[in-house]
Order: structure tokens, then sequence, then C-alpha cells
């Protein structure tokens, strides 16, 4: 019995799936396993759809045409990113910034009306953003004395997209406080949509751009108070941690904190001089 030929209209050929995961790793570092080439078909028929490609393979082949790359790539990224993220992920850490970090950086400052500021450095859809927003706006209605702004950063164009309009589906703010919806939350007009967008108080402090970890150093300033990257260190090779790590960490102003996921709690050891605060914050 002959075996069954690949479907060439439906799946990548071998070739080209190498070609993908290798320009995906050195653009993003991100590895893509073979484990991973079922999703990677799945997302790119959308794009062979719109660009009226005949099949996956053909798409592959034009992808490095010069006046095509550019514009491509960065659809191709979106594509393969995972963006997984929700309103107070990982809540510990929402409680850390509330209770331990803000009061003690605060202190460090010196001075009334400090300006901190945080950075989410891998923010997808914005939450992480706007939920630090939240827990800071709400401490300092509880009386401490300081200005904030949260810049997130993330590779992906059509996550930034939506963290920009800050408008989502209501069904998201299920971690998030009741008074905390009552407070940071405005519903729809149209009750029908189910949506919900930020208010302009918190939109204000927020800011969000495009940035590659990979890149050899960021726009962002040196002294920033806590960085945020959580659940993106483990996509990436150790060598390729440390690297992002040891950037990160360059723009932290002295005993600033950085926060990582819980399956990324190790990554401290490849760093010389990052104490850890607790298993996954760490502190210059």
């Amino acid at each position: 019995m002959m075996p069954a030929m690949q479907d060439t209209a439906v799946h990548l050929s071998d070739r080209h799936f190498r070609t993908i995961a290798e320009l995906i790793e050195g653009q993003v570092g991100i590895k893509l396993p073979q484990g991973k080439r079922l999703m990677l078909e799945g997302r790119l028929h959308k794009r062979v759809r719109a660009l009226n490609f005949s099949d996956l393979n053909e798409y592959v082949e034009n992808l490095f045409e010069p006046d095509h790359f550019d514009a491509e790539l960065t659809h191709l990224i979106d594509v393969v990113t995972t963006n997984k993220t929700d309103f107070f992920r990982e809540p510990q850490h929402f409680t850390f910034l509330r209770d331990v970090a803000i009061p003690a950086l605060l202190k460090s400052h010196g001075r009334k009306n400090a300006n901190l500021k945080i950075w989410s450095s891998a923010s997808s859809t914005g939450m992480e953003a706007y939920t630090t927003a939240m827990v800071l706006d709400d401490m300092t209605r509880n009386g401490s004395r300081f200005q904030y702004r949260v810049l997130g950063t993330d590779i992906s164009t059509a996550v930034l997209r939506l963290a920009k309009t800050a408008i989502y589906t209501r069904d998201v703010l299920a971690p998030v406080p009741e008074h905390f919806v009552k407070r940071y939350f405005l519903s729809s007009r149209d009750k029908s949509r189910g949506e919900v967008r930020v208010v302009p108080e918190l939109r204000r402090v927020t800011h969000f751009m495009r940035m590659n970890l990979m890149d050899a150093s960021y726009p962002v300033d040196r002294d920033v108070d806590i960085v945020f990257c959580r659940n993106v260190l483990i996509y990436f090779e150790r060598e390729t941690q440390r690297k992002v790590i040891e950037r990160l960490c360059s723009h932290l102003r002295p005993g600033g904190y950085l926060l990582v996921g819980h399956s990324e709690s190790m990554i401290h050891s490849a760093v010389p001089g990052l104490k850890q605060v607790q298993p996954t914050i760490f502190q210059v």
C-alpha cells in the first residue's frame, strides 16, 4: 500500500515549516517545535486566503519577496505569538505591589509625590497594564501620595490595537473585584454588545508601543521602578532568557523589582546580582 501523500493545500512541507520556525526564532526568540506545526498551519490559513495564495507553501515561497517581507513579517508574528492574559492574573503579584513594593519604592524615592514608572514588557491586550493602573489608582485614593505611569510593550501589533482601545468583553472581568469593575469600567451603551471600556482616567496614564524583546536595546527609560515580564521567557532558549533579563534589569532603578511568571521562577540564577524576594519576584 502506498503511504498517504501530504495535502499541500492544507499542510506545510517539512522545508517550509523549518523556514518559518527558523525565521520566528531568529526574529522573536520563540521556538516552534514539531508539536506546534498544526497550530501554525491552522493560524496561517487566514493569511493565505487574505493574500489569495493557493496554499500554505505558496505563501512561504512568496514570504521573502523584497516588496512584501517587512509588512508580512508583522502579520506572521501576530499569527504565531500566543497572547494568553487576564485581569489580575497571578493576583499575589498585585498584592505584593500594594503591600510591599510600592511602599518600599516610595520610601527609597525619598520625596513626596514621587513619580513611579511601571513597565509591562509583554503586555498582550493590556490587561496586565490596566490591572496595575487600577491597583495604583486605588492606593492613591486611600491616602498614598504619588504619581505614576504605566508602559505596555508587545511584539504583536494586533494585541496592541486592542490594548489601546481598552475595550473588552464583560466576561473577562470575572477576576476583577466588583468595586473595581464599578469604578474603572464603563459599560457599552448598546447592552447587547456585552462590552466594557477602561475609564479615561486610567487610559491617560497607561501607554502602549510595539517593541521586540529580542532587540539589542530597548527604547525605555533607565529608571523604571517595576518591570513585569511574565509567561513569555518560557518560550525562549536559556541563553536568550539571560540576555533578555539582563536588558530588562538594566532599565530598573536601584531597588526596582522584576516580576516573572510561576514557570519562570528559576531564571534569576542566570543573572548575577538579581536578588530573589519571593519565588517569582526579584530585586536589583
